[in-house]
């Protein structure tokens, strides 16, 4: 799994000002190697955030995709296609969602947070087709276990009735778990020798809701990523009241 992401690129797609330039291409944009100069920005909306279409920095413009291409494959295709995609797309809404993760990592590990601090529980719910499981779960994959190794220290890839992949960041060891009721006996070691983990559990991938005792305790962040389908998450996100 830390393979996976250590054998990782990136390119970026940004639109063109009009000009011969635009007209060449035949799409408005310009495919460059590694990460975008200028980013998404975003804004405080409420309980969440939302693109800010109004801030430009540097002078340049924001990206319109970003791909993340790694030799291994994600882990959401591994045992489902005989040849998965290498590639990843990351458009604004699948970095939205890593920015809310990310704040509340930040939150979690703030000075104020505590030894007893509970980090938020989420739940992403979305139709079929718009790139929850292979995009979003592979994009917060691969943020997570870039984060501050001092402050996380394993990140857990669950498939709802499936896999489920635990990496520990301070080893380099991952480990593939055909059991849930096995992971979950080894989080709760992992707990008890006081490692933080923040677990991504994809629902949609089978349809299985998170079982009602994979409840995270103090040190345990989690988003279940879901079909829009209530008994896909409900009864978990209302024990653990997930946002």
């Amino acid at each position: 799994m830390l393979r996976v992401c250590a054998q990782c690129g990136w390119s970026h797609a940004v639109e063109l000002p009009d000009g011969v330039e635009r007209k060449k291409t035949g799409t408005g944009m310009g495919v460059h190697e590694g990460k975008p100069v200028q980013s998404w920005t975003y804004k405080k909306a409420d309980d969440a955030i939302e693109k800010n279409d109004a801030v430009q920095q540097s002078g340049a413009a924001p990206p319109v995709l970003m791909l993340l291409a790694s030799k291994k494959g994600w882990p959401y295709s591994w045992n489902t296609m005989q040849d998965p995609p290498k590639d990843v797309f990351v458009n604004c809404e699948v970095d939205r969602a890593w920015q809310i993760v990310k704040g509340d990592l930040t939150a979690w590990f703030s000075p104020h947070g505590g030894t007893d601090f509970k980090p938020e529980r989420r739940v992403l719910i979305g139709t079929p087709g718009i790139g929850k499981s292979v995009a979003v779960g592979s994009y917060l994959l691969y943020q997570l276990l870039h984060y501050d190794l001092e402050k996380l220290q394993v990140v857990v890839h669950c498939f709802g009735g499936g896999d489920a992949y635990v990496s520990d960041k301070t080893t380099r060891a991952a480990t593939r778990y055909g059991d849930e009721d096995m992971c979950i006996s080894e989080l709760r070691s992992l707990r008890g020798h006081g490692r933080n983990v923040y677990i991504i559990y994809d629902v949609a991938k089978k349809g299985t809701p998170p079982p009602r005792h994979f409840a995270p305790t103090s040190g345990m962040g989690m988003i279940a990523v879901s079909l829009p389908k209530v008994t896909n998450y409900d009864e978990w996100a209302k024990q653990l009241q997930a946002a």
